[in-house]
């Protein structure tokens, strides 16, 4: 949308929720690394927040980014797609292009929006145009921006691809253009299930060095000075964000409909998933060796969002580390600079506000979890104040007796 703005193209944005559109009106930012500023920037270029979908027939390009999450039984759940896809189309005309972004299995686009799209007597490739062309983002990543991410899209007709290149040249510097929408739902889904696997592999990595008292850390950055043939992967207490402990399944179920069982992918999954519990096994230990139990302690939880340096809550492990120390009886609190309260999710209930660090109230507490490693957390002031530190992002090099590796 910003960068739309920022070439000079007029830009609607939809929600259906009322208080991101009030928000957006006033000039104000819900996403910490969106500054309000780039909103009041774009106002006065001429951007408009919307809950009317009436206005759907101004556009002349539409462009889904809506989430594509897992329901309870680990299968993908298109509701919010194919809810957005009705709601459009009543008011689809003559020449607009329709461009899915969210994450999805092969076929999704084809299958689902297509005959949605020309259910109204519009037909795909002649009058209107239908592409995938999957988000690429890195939040928190300043090396990166929208217009430097090469940008993938597949078309349901030739013609629709040439539209949709045309639509997404206009603001990044590279498109790539691929054979279908299939091609282009499957790449996205390969770039994360690629970090899926290869994240599951140094967390098992992580527990067999710990094992043989090593350090998985070291051995990574040992790893990585090798100049071809290897790229360093870091553990961690699990897996977060809206894409890579999501986006595996939706092809592991979309295989099962072609008899194909994919084995490397669930692996991973299964490893990545375990890791809060493995986690909560070494706070139990590290406890321990000081005579405490888990229940019954005060335990601080240093970072909450999935990564570090952004407010993004989504999957984020560190709420499940807090909800199974809280069910083994601990006193949880949490300190991140980027989640000042406690946000309201649809799962997880916590009513918590974040612990201003000081050396005073760290060594309060009976043990440190660092969670997410923000850069704004003082790492040697934590370090000589805290009474027990478990550190599952490896970022304590030097070994330490009140220091436990996670």
């Amino acid at each position: 949308m910003l960068r739309y703005c920022e070439v000079g193209y007029k830009v609607i944005g939809f929600d259906i929720d009322q208080n991101k559109v009030d928000l957006l009106k006033a000039g104000k930012s819900y996403i910490e690394h969106i500054s309000s500023d780039s909103i009041n920037t774009a106002i006065n270029t001429g951007f408009q927040a919307t809950t009317d979908f009436s206005r759907v027939n101004e556009a002349d390009a539409l462009i889904l980014c809506v989430p594509t999450p897992l329901n309870k039984y680990r299968e993908p759940d298109l509701s919010f797609v194919l809810d957005t896809t009705d709601s459009l189309v009543p008011y689809l005309r003559e020449g607009q292009v329709v461009s899915l972004e969210s994450t999805t299995y092969p076929g999704t686009t084809d299958e689902e929006l297509l005959p949605r799209v020309q259910s109204g007597g519009l037909a795909v490739g002649q009058n209107i145009f239908l592409v995938f062309s999957p988000e690429r983002e890195d939040p928190g990543n300043p090396n990166f921006t929208t217009r430097t991410i090469p940008k993938v899209c597949g078309g349901v007709t030739s013609a629709c691809l040439e539209v949709g290149l045309a639509l997404y040249g206009q603001v990044i510097d590279r498109v790539v253009p691929v054979s279908s929408t299939r091609a282009a739902e499957l790449t996205k889904l390969l770039e994360n299930i690629h970090r899926a696997v290869n994240i599951g592999l140094v967390n098992e990595m992580k527990i067999v060095a710990d094992k043989m008292d090593i350090d998985i850390h070291e051995v990574i950055r040992a790893a990585a000075t090798k100049p071809f043939g290897f790229v360093p992967y870091f553990p961690g207490p699990g897996l977060g964000g809206h894409c890579i402990p999501i986006d595996p399944f939706y092809l592991t179920w979309k295989a099962r409909e072609y008899g194909v069982h994919t084995r490397f992918i669930e692996l991973a999954g299964e490893v990545n998933s375990s890791m809060p519990d493995y986690v909560i096994s070494k706070i139990a230990s590290a406890l321990n060796r000081i005579e405490r139990a888990i229940k019954g302690s005060n335990v601080l939880v240093l970072g909450i969002s999935y990564k570090k340096n952004v407010d993004d809550m989504r999957e984020s492990p560190s709420v499940m580390l807090m909800e199974k120390l809280r069910d083994l009886g601990a006193r949880v609190a949490y300190s991140d600079p980027h989640v000042p309260v406690f946000p309201k999710l649809r799962e997880h209930k916590f009513d918590l506000s974040s612990v201003e660090l000081t050396p005073e109230t760290i060594a309060t507490f009976d043990c440190v979890l660092l969670a997410t490693d923000h850069d704004k957390f003082d790492f040697e002031m934590i370090k000589t104040h805290a009474k027990l530190i478990v550190d599952s992002r490896g970022r304590y090099l030097a070994p330490a007796a009140h220091i436990v590796k996670a």
